[in-house]
């Protein structure tokens, strides 16, 4: 057996360096996709491009057909006559959202109504000329009024905005669909993707009727269009188990969408791969279709066939593998947590590398997620680096260490690895039990570049107290290994934009902010004064000792008359019988409970906060001291002592832009300390929240820029 010293002289192979880190990939039973001219398997020949289709209704045989040249007319001509379907409900889908937005700003209009109706039966109440019945009325009205703006404002937010780059993405998808069916080869459909991608809104304006013409006016238009200059952007392509707002368990689901969306807007091309889970909201995807072409994937010693479906997911074009034979996979009541999740993901990975290939797609970079698709890495390097993918880097996104996959090591050859080639210590072994392998520890092997994901640990904190055992392969590989933020979507989130509140508010203008609190005020039955302070505060998970401490600073802070809004999130039965009796203990004039929890009322609390009380800083899933800051209240974590001297970062090592601001501004204020510094130096507290609202720590920040420059740096491998 290895020791820890031994281990760490290991000289670990490079990855980014196929000839001289893997010598022999393996040579699995090829891919069984037949070509016209019935010559052998694989995908096709350089000089010979064109493929066979599945036929849709006899994929579950695996029966594949010769085709005459009418049939493959006819094929065309149905997926032509499927697109053109697709364009005629997207022009219906935006008639509809543009009566959505009409119908928003009536709302709004009659929201600010109402709101001065409140306010005026309020000013009367409180003189004793009022009455409470139609006081009580107006307050029914404007919850009923403020949930019909939000599920307008969903339904904005979902499609004002997107049809050029839908249109784009619609192009694209056409061009996967050209390529399967063997119209044009797998370089020319590069060379489209990449010309689409450099120029997404001159192609939008372009091609603004894309569906309705036939694929030869279409690709006849694609090449007079190609001799365009062209800019340098990423085509990336995530393979991955969740996707905001399709499938979101944690934090990744949000990271794919917030990040995606930011790359595009910067000017890089970047799509999803799924599995099709039975619990997915499909209703979400925009012109999703089947592809009327399937294609096998390796796995237990067999070829076995996969639908695969498209569509476009918030701007973003998405593809759905469906396996036929190992259909029971992903048609299960949740997306983790069972024992056969390995060969879930395997067989996932695998089909998503297989399509890839068979589209003719060649990415600059295959971004990886956690341990479930971690062995894209293994696999790429061994078997897919040479099926022309030579271009094409790694990136493995680790959210958490503390989830590796430890499996049998014979289990690897599932996929068509070798296991015996793997199971060693610079490789797949696990460090600290060897009979095993560490499918994770494999990822970040066989990745060009690790990105941590974490707003406020450095890196060398992260390697030293959060690796999980992992920390001598994290040592060796460290060079590699790059810090980044959560974000969140500033699209929606933002106060000077938000339809939401009852008046705007920006860092140049503070007023609509005091409008802000006073109807937050209203809303709660609050007594209502805008020189109140006012606290919220968003938990879900809170242990014994969360608990105790936020009563203690509950209790301290009312005591100043500070008035506190504690919003639960939980949708665990045990958690909220826990707050139950918690808001039993807290029965407080100058305290609130919201237990449901709608976007309107969510939005309004942040704006109408001063302070925001945060269980910590590093909040993945609710981001909720990042949109404090936007939103012009301050993050301060909570803590049962005035006492505090925590250490938020190693000053040592690298470490985000967010992580040093909280650092020199909230995050090592207890709540009594930032409540003393309003009242005894406002000027300096203003001064902070200005600031705070000032940057940008939304995906499109430093989110994107860090995984712009480690594509950018794996690239040059």
């Amino acid at each position: 057996m290895l020791t820890m010293t031994s281990l760490n002289a290991v000289t670990i192979p490079s990855p980014p360096n196929p000839t001289a880190a893997l010598r022999k990939p393996l040579r699995p039973r090829p891919v069984c996709c037949l070509r016209k001219n019935r010559g052998g398997n694989g995908l096709y020949n350089k000089g010979s491009p064109r493929v066979d289709l599945f036929r849709s209704a006899g994929l579950d045989n695996m029966e594949i057909h010769q085709s005459s040249n009418g049939e493959l007319e006819v094929k065309r001509n149905n997926i032509g006559k499927l697109f053109r379907e697709a364009q005629q409900n997207i022009l219906y889908l935006n008639k509809q959202r543009l009566v959505a937005v009409e119908e928003l700003n009536k709302a709004n209009r009659e929201k600010q109504l109402l709101l001065d109706r409140i306010e005026r039966l309020e000013v009367e109440k409180q003189a004793g000329v009022g009455k409470v019945e139609e006081l009580d009325k107006a307050n029914r009205e404007k919850q009923l009024l403020l949930d019909r703006i939000e599920r307008l404002e969903v339904e904005k937010q979902a499609g004002v905005g997107k049809d050029k780059l839908s249109l784009c993405w619609e192009l694209l998808l056409r061009i996967d669909s050209m390529v399967l069916s063997g119209m044009i080869s797998a370089g020319e459909a590069s060379d489209f993707r990449r010309l689409i991608m450099d120029h997404k809104v001159i192609v939008a304006d372009a091609f603004n009727e894309i569906l309705q013409k036939k694929d030869a006016e279409l690709l006849a238009e694609l090449l007079q269009f190609s001799d365009r200059s062209k800019k340098s952007g990423f085509h990336v392509i995530h393979i991955c188990t969740e996707m905001s707002p399709l499938v979101s368990v944690g934090s990744l689901a949000s990271y794919v969408t917030g990040l995606s969306c930011a790359l595009q807007r910067k000017g890089h091309l970047v799509e999803v791969i799924l599995p099709k889970y039975a619990i997915m909201d499909l209703d979400e995807v925009q012109g999703l279709q089947e592809i009327k072409a399937g294609f096998y994937s390796y796995f237990n010693g067999q070829q076995h066939g996969n639908r695969i479906w498209t569509g476009v997911v918030n701007g973003i074009g998405v593809s759905f593998i469906e396996p036929l034979y190992y259909s029971s996979f992903f048609s299960r009541e949740k997306v983790y947590g069972y024992s056969d999740d390995f060969e879930r993901f395997t067989y996932f990975s695998r089909a998503s590398l297989d399509y890839i290939v068979k589209s003719g797609k060649q990415p600059d970079v295959l971004h990886i997620h956690n341990w479930e698709t971690a062995i894209v890495g293994p696999l790429f390097w061994d078997i897919y680096v040479n099926q022309g993918l030579g271009g094409t880097r790694i990136l493995l996104t680790c959210h958490d260490f503390d989830s590796q996959c430890l499996e049998q090591p014979d289990k690897l050859s599932l996929c068509g690895l070798d296991p015996p080639r793997l199971h060693r210590p610079d490789r797949l072994q696990d460090n600290t039990k060897t009979h095993l392998v560490n499918i994770l520890k494999g990822g970040i092997v066989y990745s060009n570049q690790v990105v941590m994901v974490s707003s406020m640990n450095s890196k060398g904190r992260i390697i030293s107290s959060f690796s999980h055992e992992l920390k001598p392969t994290l040592s060796i590989h460290q060079d590699k290994l790059v810090i980044a933020p959560y974000g969140f979507d500033k699209s929606t989130w933002d106060p000077s934009k938000d339809n939401f509140l009852p008046e705007n508010y920006s860092a140049e203008d503070m007023k609509g902010k005091t409008v802000c609190k006073v109807a937050l005020q209203q809303h709660l039955a609050l007594s209502g004064s805008a020189s109140s302070i006012l606290v919220g505060c968003f938990f879900a998970e809170l242990s014994e000792i969360d608990m105790e401490n936020l009563k203690a600073v509950v209790q301290n802070a009312t005591r100043r008359g500070v008035q506190v809004i504690l919003v639960e999130i939980s949708k665990n039965s045990i958690t909220n019988k826990k707050l139950e009796s918690f808001q039993e203990l807290l029965k407080d004039q100058n305290v609130r409970f919201i237990n449901r929890l709608g976007e309107a009322i969510s939005h309004l609390v942040f704006a109408g906060s001063d302070i925001i009380l945060c269980q910590s800083f590093h909040e993945p899933d609710l981001q909720v001291p990042l949109k404090a800051l936007k939103y012009g209240a301050a993050p301060i974590a909570i803590t049962s002592t005035d006492d505090i001297s925590r250490n938020f970062v190693d000053y040592d090592y690298e470490r985000t832009k967010f992580s040093q601001f909280i650092s020199s501004n909230f995050g090592k204020m207890s709540l009594s300390q930032a409540l003393d510094e309003i009242e005894n130096n406002p000027s300096r507290w203003n001064r902070k929240i200005l600031a705070a609202m000032a940057m940008d720590f939304s995906w499109d920040a430093e989110c994107c820029d860090v995984h712009v420059s480690a594509y950018t740096a794996i690239k040059k491998l």
